[in-house]
């Protein structure tokens, strides 16, 4: 694998409470792992509860002797999860606090999916298309069919998730597993990078530079070009043969 993540604070927050972690290197039984969290809560809350979820995830990745990806992925956030709720019960600053988290690993020609809440994961492969389904209020209103893809991008409640790791004592985690090859481009991001740029836009960018960080770069850019309003990341990667073929 070959992967670059980059977040920004973007042009109206002052603290970023998104965490990336990305390595093409393996960690625990797992030959690679990437992660994306995006936390809420008041004051550094969100902070707080993005950065602690993703440590407490990579210790009992690391601990794990489970080689089953997906079991290995589902007890490591479900760990997260009961800390996360453990910390918010415990400190009146933290109450409240809680995360987002789409975690990916890819085993053999194999990509093995997870999320909670509305970070997403893309796979661009001739076009670009979401694998993770957002957990989101407007996301149920567009399945009932109360609203167009187009029209969700501006509703008031855009932000509005239905789940989050620590929120609650336990978690639904939804899984996904994909096929991949040689050249295949993996995104992983928070809103703040898919609530700016529509996905027509994201995938220009990604297909049109072989760099990925200089299209990390320009996704970060366009992002705050369009207003910036929230915190903003994007962890990129790429499939390579030669992983794909030992794993």
């Amino acid at each position: 694998m070959r992967s670059y993540s980059i977040t920004d604070v973007g042009r109206v927050r002052s603290i970023n409470q998104d965490y990336v972690f990305a390595s093409d290197a393996p960690v625990g039984k797992l030959p690679n792992l990437f992660v994306v969290a995006d936390g809420m809560g008041g004051h550094n809350a969100g902070d707080r509860a993005s950065s602690y979820a993703v440590e407490v995830f990579l210790n009992n990745v690391r601990r794990e002797k489970e080689k089953n990806p997906v079991k290995v992925i589902r007890r490591s956030i479900e760990k997260a999860n009961a800390k996360v709720f453990e910390e918010a019960r415990s400190q009146e600053k933290y109450k409240g606090m809680g995360t987002t988290m789409v975690a990916a690993t890819v085993v053999g020609d194999t990509l093995y999916v997870a999320n909670v809440g509305d970070s997403r994961l893309y796979l661009i492969k001739d076009g670009i298309r979401q694998i993770t389904r957002d957990h989101s209020l407007v996301e149920e209103i567009i399945r009932a069919g109360g609203l167009t893809r187009e029209e969700a991008r501006s509703h008031p409640d855009k932000n509005v998730i239905t789940r989050a790791v620590g929120v609650e004592k336990t978690v639904a985690i939804d899984f996904f597993d994909v096929t991949v090859k040689q050249g295949d481009k993996l995104l992983l991001c928070t809103d703040g990078l898919s609530n700016m740029l529509t996905d027509e836009q994201i995938g220009r960018i990604i297909e049109g530079e072989s760099d990925l960080q200089t299209a990390g770069e320009q996704l970060v850019a366009e992002a705050n070009r369009g207003g910036g309003y929230d915190n903003i990341t994007a962890l990129l990667v790429k499939v390579q043969t030669d992983e794909v073929a030992k794993c």
